[in-house]
């Protein structure tokens, strides 16, 4: 898989990030798993073409605001349980590609505790739009 950082349609995007946001939510294929929240925790990269993101008059309404990227994954976590990571990531990064202004995205998400001899297991997913929308 090519690294997004590298294709030449994001050469002229700014790289917009949500860093290690962390959740308790209802994730896992497991018996234990599905009696009680889990700890997750999201990463995302959105590429936004600088033409769409270049503020002049330094005013939020120029820009992608941050809290969309909260309020997606909080939303898509608040309907239910959850059975994988990459249902999880793979819905996330639909929610954050259907943002007008959005060209690309990296999502990642982490379980922490799953095993005690390693950081975190996870999944990470990447996606480019075709076309500008």
């Amino acid at each position: 898989m090519q690294s997004l950082l590298n294709h030449p349609r994001l050469m002229d995007c700014r790289r917009l990030f949500l860093r290690d946001y962390e959740l308790r939510i209802h994730i896992g294929v497991h018996d234990f798993e599905k009696r009680a929240e889990q700890r997750v925790v999201v990463n995302v990269d959105l590429y936004v073409p600088l033409a769409l993101s270049t503020p002049k008059a330094d005013r939020l309404d120029e820009v992608l605001d941050y809290d969309f990227i909260r309020r997606s994954i909080a939303e898509r976590t608040a309907q239910g349980h959850i059975q994988l990571q990459e249902t999880l990531a793979d819905d996330l990064l639909a929610l954050m590609l259907r943002h007008p202004q959005v060209r690309a995205a990296r999502v990642s998400t982490e379980k922490p505790d799953v095993y005690p001899d390693c950081a975190a297991v996870g999944v990470e997913v990447f996606g480019l739009k075709e076309e500008d929308a």
